[in-house]
């Protein structure tokens, strides 16, 4: 915790007060950071990037969405996969029995910034449908050894 002596902030809300002279002054305002600077950094990128950072940054980089139950152990397959080949990738899956759009959505307010969508055509084919943050569609018929590369990549070289 440190303390700060602030020249701005009582001017911004127009404080002003009446001296012993009798005439108006905007006082300095001391105030207490309970933060430190990486805290006020993290505050500052989180404000900047409206809490969409880059992948390499990204508390959870991808999400394996299922299409359906029958996709459970193919979606299950590639989330291994993808930890196997990049050590360190902060990657989860959304399983859970509801729509697919609904999953994609709860997925972009919570700014991830890759979503991967197993179905029965990906899993027929052995491809991915891959969906980037903020994209209206996604790019069918990935292979995995693609997205696998191109994932690594944006991560060791912070793309």
């Amino acid at each position: 915790m440190t303390l700060q002596l602030d020249f701005n902030a009582a001017k911004r809300f127009e404080l002003e007060y009446v001296g012993e002279d009798g005439k108006t002054h905007t006082p300095l305002i001391l105030h207490r950071a309970v933060f430190g600077s990486l805290e006020r950094f993290i505050g500052i990128l989180l404000e900047h990037t409206n809490g969409a950072l880059p992948v390499w940054l990204s508390p959870i980089q991808v999400r394996v969405i299922n299409f359906t139950d029958r996709n459970n152990k193919a979606s299950e397959k590639i989330v291994e996969k993808i930890k196997k080949e990049i050590l360190n990738v902060r990657i989860d899956a959304d399983f859970r029995n509801t729509t697919v759009s609904d999953k994609i959505r709860d997925a972009e307010m919570q700014k991830i910034p890759i979503m991967v969508v197993i179905g029965d055509k990906e899993e027929e084919k052995g491809t991915l449908a891959v969906r980037k943050r903020g994209d209206k569609k996604p790019e069918f018929g990935v292979k995995p050894e693609k997205f696998i590369s191109e994932l690594k990549e944006l991560i060791e070289k912070r793309k």
